[in-house]
């Protein structure tokens, strides 16, 4: 255990070392005292980015819990170092079951919270279902990913949503550089720790070309994939086929595909139809929040149980012989199969989760029970203090340049 432990520490520190804009505002919130007092309830991927923020929150004043958002997610030693070495309320462990799962979530809203951070939005689902007696206690909440916002948007649609929620997916120093560069780097280290299998001259399909599809597609592409890109959307359809990839069904495209990654946050992405014509040794893998994405029950109807034959692939033998490969029985593979994004892009995508919390705080009385996208000065925050973190310097505007902007006589 105490090897454990030390493990964690050494993740967590290095984290912390290498999340400058996290660290420049957590001393302002230690100043402000803003959260002091707070409780807050947190459902992240539990790993030493996340604990950073987490351990941030706490420094900064607020009573906070940690769950997991996945049951495959989670970084064992750094869940035990929050637990055992910083004295944080961690209720996490990698592989947990169903039950396991949901029990750890009502775990940390246990803590009766005054805010919830959440990623894929179980946590305020849970809250509007079978936790109903702690909706009146809860002034707003966060969500980190497109699933989450898809699930809470509908939820605002059908007026069922009870409090607000700051869509961080939304900001744009998040899903431009989390969804597309950090998405873009560990769906590799996830694919490579579980395969250890050739990139360069395959045929690699990746599903949706979102924002974390654009960067799956870009970072395949440096690695000599042939990429081909399927979508439902014309307009990312022609962006992804002037942006050089090949562009057709997946009907087609499972054909000849040797390497299959999904990225669209929707369900059935990969499913019986496309099994039926899926080329002999295909690799399927998913880097969506949700586990639905490629059909696990069309694939053991076509084939019964699988083979567990690498730590994180699990083998599918069909009925003519012709095999599948599934990684992290095809969670998030940059997660359930890696370490998770790069350090210094979640540290951008953590610094909005703080200063949007603290939004939230100073503000929620004057808020209605409906998703809100980060405000554009947050943005801005962010992304001046990682351009200092970077030692980048930029220009600014000269007054006669402000005034020629907000003027509409003088047009040379």
């Amino acid at each position: 255990m105490d090897e454990l432990i030390d493990k964690g520490v050494r993740r967590l520190e290095w984290a912390r070392a290498h999340m400058g804009v996290l660290r420049a505002i957590r001393e302002r919130l230690v100043e402000d005292r803003t959260l002091k007092g707070v409780k807050v309830a947190m459902a992240l991927h539990v790993e030493a980015k996340t604990g950073i923020l987490a351990l941030t929150l706490a420094e900064a004043g607020a009573d906070v819990r940690l769950a997991s958002c996945n049951p495959l997610s989670t970084d064992d030693s750094v869940s035990v170092a929050l637990r055992k070495h910083y004295g944080l309320d961690t209720y996490a462990k990698k592989g947990e079951s169903n039950e396991e799962y949901y029990a750890n979530l009502n775990a940390v809203l246990d803590i009766r919270p005054d805010y919830v951070i959440d990623d894929g939005a179980d946590l305020i689902t849970i809250l509007h279902t079978n936790r109903r007696d702690l909706l009146g206690n809860v002034k707003g909440g966060n969500e980190e990913t497109t699933t989450g916002v898809v699930r809470l948007r509908a939820m605002a649609a059908e007026g069922k949503l009870e409090f607000p929620v700051i869509s961080v997916n939304d900001a744009h120093m998040k899903f431009m550089f989390d969804n597309r560069y950090g998405t873009g780097q560990s769906t590799f280290d996830g694919f490579m720790n579980a395969t250890n299998l050739l990139i360069a001259g395959k045929r690699m399909v990746v599903a949706g070309y979102g924002w974390c599809g654009r960067g799956i597609a870009m970072r395949a592409k440096g690695m000599g994939a042939n990429v081909i890109v399927t979508e439902i959307d014309p307009v990312r359809a022609i962006e992804a086929k002037m942006d050089g990839f090949e562009v057709m069904p997946m009907l087609d495209a499972a054909r000849i595909a040797d390497i299959i990654i999904t990225a669209s946050g929707n369900k059935d992405i990969v499913r019986r139809e496309h099994l039926e014509v899926l080329k002999d040794g295909c690799v399927l893998g998913n880097s969506g929040h949700f586990d639905n994405e490629i059909s696990k029950t069309a694939l053991e109807a076509l084939s019964g149980p699988p083979l567990r034959v690498r730590e994180s692939v699990d083998q599918y033998t069909f009925r003519d012989g012709r095999h599948a490969y599934l990684i992290a029985e095809g969670r998030l593979m940059n997660l359930a199969a890696g370490q998770g994004h790069p350090v210094e892009i979640m540290d951008m995508s953590f610094a909005i989760q703080a200063l949007s919390l603290e939004h939230l705080v100073r503000n929620h009385a004057t808020l209605q029970p409906k998703v809100y996208n980060v405000p554009e000065e947050l943005d801005q925050i962010v992304a001046r203090t990682k351009l200092e973190v970077m030692g980048v310097r930029i220009d600014e505007l000269t007054a006669e340049q402000r005034k020629y902007l907000q003027g509409w006589q003088e047009g040379t």
